[in-house]
């Protein structure tokens, strides 16, 4: 009868549970545990090394790099989200020169489960030089549940990048945003800092094993921290900081002798 209250569903851990009359419940997921290593003052310290030694020669072999915007992120505190675009294997060591120690000091890079972290010895290479954390992508296998890792690391006040573009380009051109980074800064109230890379896919080419010799020129161009609007979705925010970094990008590309993302996206459009 309608009057019969509804039974109460069984206790479950964070799986799909039925009640007897046939509907189906999910209980509330428990807190995401953050590991002690985001934020250790001794891993920071040797990621520092390893970072101003071996890798700062690494960049210097395959690239010359020019920093534009340096002044946007001077008096940024607190956790924050970098966002760029992504088109070549040195994007997030460029990132990290590019910025000041005090910013990447915890600053901790989203990493494919599927690519770098099923494989306990493979994931040190992330976990000592970019203070990685795993991030799963659909149909993809991978090892545990890192859903909310993300919300959680920038609620411990550990600063994050993503590449929203969820892998590398093949011809230069920017794929369009997915919101994810967008969500984070609205839910946790922390700024994005737009970067645009300029150069990179013609220094290192995703079909090449190593970078273009000799050197090419690259460009990490630093926007100004953006938040999102007052009533404005994740969508919007999100188109909004794509638009930055292609305006960033586009500003400093014809000026040294690149082509722009249009240029480019043109380009990607005619072969196909």
């Amino acid at each position: 009868p309608a009057s019969d209250p509804m039974p109460l569903p069984e206790r479950c851990s964070g799986r799909i549970i039925r009640c007897t009359k046939g509907m189906s419940m999910t209980e509330k997921r428990p807190p995401v545990k953050v590991s002690a290593r985001y934020r250790n003052a001794r891993l920071a310290a040797v990621r520092h090394v390893i970072r101003s030694t071996g890798l700062a020669t690494v960049v210097k072999l395959g690239a010359r790099v020019t920093l534009h915007g340096s002044e946007n992120v001077e008096g940024l505190e607190g956790p924050f989200i970098v966002v760029a675009n992504h088109s070549s294997h040195m994007d997030t060591a460029l990132i990290f020169a590019a910025l000041p120690d005090h910013l990447t000091e915890n600053l901790s890079v989203g990493a494919a489960s599927d690519f770098w972290f099923m494989n306990r010895l493979k994931s040190l290479v992330p976990i000592l030089l970019f203070n990685a954390y795993p991030i799963d992508r659909p149909g993809r296998p991978h090892r545990g549940d890192n859903r909310g890792l993300s919300g959680a690391l920038l609620s411990n006040g550990v600063p994050l990048m993503i590449f929203p573009e969820g892998t590398r380009s093949r011809t230069g051109a920017m794929a369009p945003f997915t919101p994810g980074f967008a969500r984070l800064s609205s839910t946790r109230g922390v700024p994005v800092v737009p970067v645009a890379l300029v150069g990179c896919a013609e220094a290192w080419p995703a079909q090449n094993k190593l970078p273009h010799w000799p050197r090419r020129r690259v460009h990490v161009v630093v926007g100004p921290p953006m938040r999102p609007r007052e009533g404005e979705t994740s969508s919007l925010f999100t188109r909004r900081v794509e638009r930055q970094v292609v305006d960033l990008h586009d500003a400093t590309a014809p000026q040294v002798g690149l082509k722009s993302l249009a240029v480019l996206a043109a380009r990607r459009a005619r072969r196909r």
